[in-house]
C-alpha cells in the first residue's frame, strides 16, 4: 500500500496549471473516455492535487476497506506491535479473519481524528497553565 508523492518541478507546474482549470461542469477527457466533474469530484481533485503540490504523500483508501495490522500501522505512522496493543485495549474496533486482525479504514480514521483532537485539547490545557503561571506563553 504505497503513497503517491509528487516532487518533479516540471510536473508541479503542469499540476498547478491543471488544478487551476478544475471546476464543476468541466469535462476531463482521456482518449475516448470523458468525465463531467461534479462539485464533489472537482473538490476531491482540488484537494488531492493541492496535497501533492505541498509535497504531502497521499493515499486513497476506501472507508470500508479492511486493512491488515501492518497497513493500519503504516497509515497511523506507528509500529505494528503498538497498533496491536491499541486493538487489544479496545481503542480501535477490529475483527478477526481466522487468526488475523482486520481494521476498517473508517475506524482507523475515527481513532486518528479523536487522537488529534485530544492532543489539541492537551496542548490548550498546557498553554492555559503556562499563562496562569506567567511563563510567557
Amino acid at each position: 500500500m504505497g503513497g503517491l508523492l509528487f516532487t518533479s518541478t516540471s510536473s508541479v507546474e503542469a499540476v498547478k496549471a491543471f488544478r487551476e482549470k478544475l471546476a464543476p461542469g468541466k469535462v476531463l477527457r482521456l482518449e475516448e473516455a470523458s468525465l463531467v466533474l461534479t462539485p464533489e469530484l472537482a473538490r476531491l481533485f482540488q484537494e488531492l492535487l493541492g496535497a501533492l503540490l505541498r509535497g504531502e504523500a497521499v493515499r486513497i483508501v476506501p472507508l470500508e476497506a479492511e486493512l491488515t495490522t501492518g497497513q493500519a500501522a503504516e497509515l497511523l505512522g506507528v509500529s505494528r506491535p503498538y497498533l496491536v496493543r491499541l486493538l487489544e485495549e479496545g481503542k480501535i474496533p477490529h475483527h478477526k479473519v481466522g487468526t488475523h486482525r482486520r481494521v476498517r479504514a473508517r475506524d482507523l480514521l475515527a481513532y486518528l481524528e479523536a487522537s488529534r483532537k485530544r492532543g489539541r485539547e492537551l496542548l490548550d490545557e498546557l498553554i492555559g497553565e503556562a499563562q496562569e503561571l506567567g511563563l510567557g506563553y
